[in-house]
């Protein structure tokens, strides 16, 4: 099966603070978009997946523009991102060729994605119609009040933490987004549109070492990773 790529990079990472967008926040070297573009093509070659990059309309003359040559030679694609993450996703399927039977959406500030693990959430979305990487729940969980304080601790047994790549049959994503949009409701991540319509979604166990970068630390421990990451992994 052909795979549209969806690389979300339009994100303005106000979490973590400063001027650059956090998807061209420097890593090793490399901008955090450059290297999960070059991860999510050892994923998929050209002739098997079409990478398609969502980006803000205000970076693509400033942020984006000492990227465009190498990001051209992986075969990207530039499409304005919306103002959502959902929108996003909307416009990079508009663009994506007919052909593409499953689309995978992944975060530009997880450039240290498992390559194996992603090529089984592509396996099972297949099989399944959705699925995506997740790890189980390290720590306790405590739900707390308006008034910070603990209301109850939660049973972690079976509790994940959802990351990304996420995978969807086409089909799916499609009648997903238009349901969506029916009900106005607005995802958190990608494969929730699938299962608010009923839609099996499969869990392929992903890696603490992807990560997302939301904060300054996370940057730090990034640099620390990459030192002994594999990147055929």
């Amino acid at each position: 099966m052909k795979v549209a790529l969806l690389l979300l990079a339009a994100g303005r990472g106000t979490r973590f603070g400063g001027e650059v967008p956090k998807a061209f926040l420097s890593l090793g070297g490399k901008t955090l978009l450059l290297r999960s573009a070059e991860r999510l093509r050892q994923l998929c070659p050209m002739d098997q997946g079409e990478l398609i990059v969502l980006v803000s309309a205000q970076d693509r003359a400033t942020h984006l523009r000492p990227l465009t040559e190498p990001l051209a030679a992986l075969g990207a694609h530039f499409v304005d991102g919306g103002d959502t993450r959902q929108q996003s996703m909307q416009n990079g399927l508009a663009a994506a060729s007919k052909d593409c039977e499953l689309v995978l959406i992944h975060d530009a500030a997880r450039p240290l994605f498992p390559i194996a693990a992603a090529r089984e959430c592509l396996r099972r979305a297949a099989e399944v119609g959705a699925a995506l990487l997740a790890i189980p729940s390290p720590d306790t969980l405590k739900r707390v009040n308006a008034h910070g304080l603990v209301e109850a601790t939660i049973d972690r047994t079976g509790v994940f933490c959802a990351q990304t790549p996420q995978v969807l049959r086409r089909d799916i994503l499609v009648e997903a987004l238009d349901h969506a949009r029916a009900v106005n409701f607005e995802a958190t991540d990608d494969v929730s549109l699938a299962e608010a319509i009923g839609c099996r979604v499969a869990v392929v166990t992903g890696s603490p070492q992807n990560l997302k970068i939301t904060q300054k630390a996370d940057l730090a421990i990034a640099e620390a990773l990459l030192r002994n990451f594999d990147p055929y992994s």
